[in-house]
């Protein structure tokens, strides 16, 4: 299991050293995921949300969520967001799930699991959908952090994933 830690204060309200160097770490994570364009790599950066008048642009998540939702190699506690959050907080409820989504592509980078494409497709796909499309504008102060959520096995953070893009296509 891979063990991530979430950033948390102490009474001051600074970050913990190992916190600040985790933040880091995640940091220049991501800084090589996305420098990983101009070398030779063996995942495929070509993922882009289909937008088609009548298709969810939240299908191709649902297609690859699939495809991970029965891997034996994934073995994480992720937070997992609500299902049956307000409309006014659909759009954290989606970057919390995106945002665990990376802590599932560093375990299979980590391990070199069967299914690191698709859980790659997964997080490029939905983190430009969310750039590029933001559900909304506002936030409201009553929705929760995703810290704020209770840990669950890969399995059913997997299905409150996918109930959350369900609902979602069906707006």
């Amino acid at each position: 299991m891979l063990g991530m830690g979430r950033p948390t204060q102490n009474p001051a309200g600074a970050l913990s050293r190992l916190d600040s160097q985790l933040l880091r770490a995640s940091s220049h994570f991501r800084e090589w995921i996305l420098s990983c364009h101009d070398m030779q790599f063996p995942i495929a950066f070509a993922y882009v949300p289909k937008t088609v008048a009548g298709h969810c642009k939240w299908a191709e998540v649902l297609k690859d969520l699939e495809q991970i939702k029965t891997s034996k190699d994934i073995d994480v506690s992720l937070y997992t967001a609500n299902t049956d959050e307000g409309k006014e907080c659909q759009e954290p409820v989606m970057r919390c799930f995106f945002l665990e989504t990376e802590v599932i592509l560093q375990e299979c980078l980590i391990k070199n699991c069967s299914k690191t494409q698709d859980v790659w497709n997964i997080w490029k796909n939905g983190n430009a959908s969310l750039e590029n499309n933001k559900l909304n504008s506002k936030t409201s102060a009553k929705c929760k952090e995703c810290e704020e959520y209770e840990e669950k096995n890969f399995t059913e953070f997997i299905q409150s994933f996918v109930k959350v893009i369900q609902k979602e296509c069906k707006h």
